[in-house]
């Protein structure tokens, strides 16, 4: 049964919505919801108390009664990583964030990674996250995005992917572009050809879709919940707890299990995980009866994916009327005859021909609309993002209106 999209009652979940921006930010600057933030203060202020002991035990008492908190908001912090991607806590590491997991990750993975294997990298990635994933001794090799829509094919990985293969990163959306990658296309071919871990960025993703993992077929599943208005916390699901047998310890040569890939993380912090997910999974009515956060996570991000995406068709639509505006990705002939099946998040980056990226963002600013420059790199200096005069990146928020697209095209038309 379809769930209506109350817009009112979430934009009432973010306090910060009342000084009047207009915010489209999302992959930059999430605006973080009340409860959020709440819990963080709530977490520093009991992280160190310690809970009072049941008067008995049972199959519903605290094993950590007598204990300082921490440790029941570490724990409840990898239950509810774990609700968002569809696994088990036991599965979850936890770290401050995803460049420092990655470089722990390949760390760990040295007795795989030697100097006749190889990774396979893109230029899809943040450049910070290749970075960290780079630092071997295996050979690196590179898949390559579509030069016309920014997406990434999966049929190269084909050539790429051979039995020496140890490890193969690919993110489930591009953070600026909005392309979504075959995901489960990929961890096929791989599987197909290699042993080797398929490691899925879902941060760009999370915020807009609900993410299952055994449909995508992954060995690891990277989520920074910054990027979904949360802490400053990040995590590693893997597939099985089997791999972490495979994987040398980073820390204390004796831990087990996850804690062999253990960075630490604030319990302040981490106190904030579930409520960031809780969160989400509340933005539209709950399914009748009991249900578990896991079903009601699903059921409110797809119905808030399906208001998003009627944001983001406007969006494309009516921004692309503007003849001076380039779409970058979608606009253009080579991108027009291979776009029509691009699945994409509501995220996109512009160029008013004539006019840098710069003026532009500062003429949103001017309009009351906060979004922010496309960062450079060799993709899309290879899209001739830098030929345009930069871009300005859009990302939309469960809390974005209709109101708010015709606001930022009609500011937009001003210049164009």
């Amino acid at each position: 049964m379809c769930v209506a999209y109350d817009i009112a009652g979430v934009r009432g979940l973010y306090t910060s919505l009342s000084d009047g921006w207009i915010y489209l930010n999302a992959h930059d600057c999430p605006q973080v919801p009340e409860r959020v933030s709440s819990a963080v203060a709530r977490s520093f202020r009991v992280a160190t108390s310690v809970s009072r002991p049941e008067p008995a035990a049972g199959t519903h008492s605290k094993p950590t009664s007598g204990s300082p908190e921490a440790a029941t908001l570490l724990s409840d912090a990898s239950v509810a990583v774990a609700d968002l991607v569809g696994a088990t806590p036991e599965r979850v590491v936890l770290g401050p964030g995803l460049v420092y997991l990655y470089a722990s990750l390949v760390a760990s993975m040295r007795p795989l990674l030697r100097r006749n294997s190889s990774v396979v990298l893109n230029n899809v990635d943040r450049v910070e996250l290749t970075a960290a994933l780079g630092r071997t001794e295996a050979d690196v090799r590179w898949a390559a995005a579509d030069l016309a829509t920014g997406s990434l094919p999966g049929w190269q990985y084909m050539d790429l992917v051979d039995g020496a293969t140890r490890l193969v990163s690919v993110p489930a959306a591009h953070p600026y572009l909005g392309t979504v990658a075959p995901v489960a296309e990929i961890a096929e071919t791989v599987r197909a050809a290699s042993r080797a871990w398929v490691l899925v960025d879902a941060s760009a993703y999370a915020p807009y879709r609900p993410i299952t993992f055994d449909d995508w077929g992954a060995d690891i599943v990277a989520v920074d919940l910054k990027e979904m208005g949360g802490p400053e916390i990040a995590a590693l699901v893997f597939r099985d707890e089997s791999m972490f047998g495979r994987l040398a310890a980073v820390g204390d040569p004796a831990a087990n299990g996850a804690a062999r890939l253990d960075l630490g993380v604030s319990p302040g912090l981490a106190g904030a995980a579930a409520p960031t997910i809780d969160h989400y999974a509340s933005l539209v009515d709950a399914p009748t009866g009991r249900s578990t956060r896991r079903t009601r996570l699903v059921a409110s991000m797809s119905e808030t994916s399906g208001y998003l995406e009627r944001l983001r068709d406007e969006l494309h639509t009516f921004l692309g009327t503007l003849p001076a505006v380039h779409i970058v990705g979608v606009s253009g002939e080579a991108a027009a005859e291979s776009d029509a099946e691009v699945d994409r998040i509501p995220r996109l980056s512009f160029g008013v021909k004539g006019v840098p990226a710069l003026t532009v963002q500062q003429r949103l600013f001017a309009h009351g609309i906060v979004a922010s420059l496309m960062p450079q790199g060799p993709l899309t200096e290879e899209m001739g993002v830098g030929e345009l005069g930069g871009a300005v990146t859009v990302s939309l928020s469960p809390f974005n209106t209709t109101a708010d697209i015709e606001h930022l095209i009609r500011t937009v038309a001003s210049l164009a």
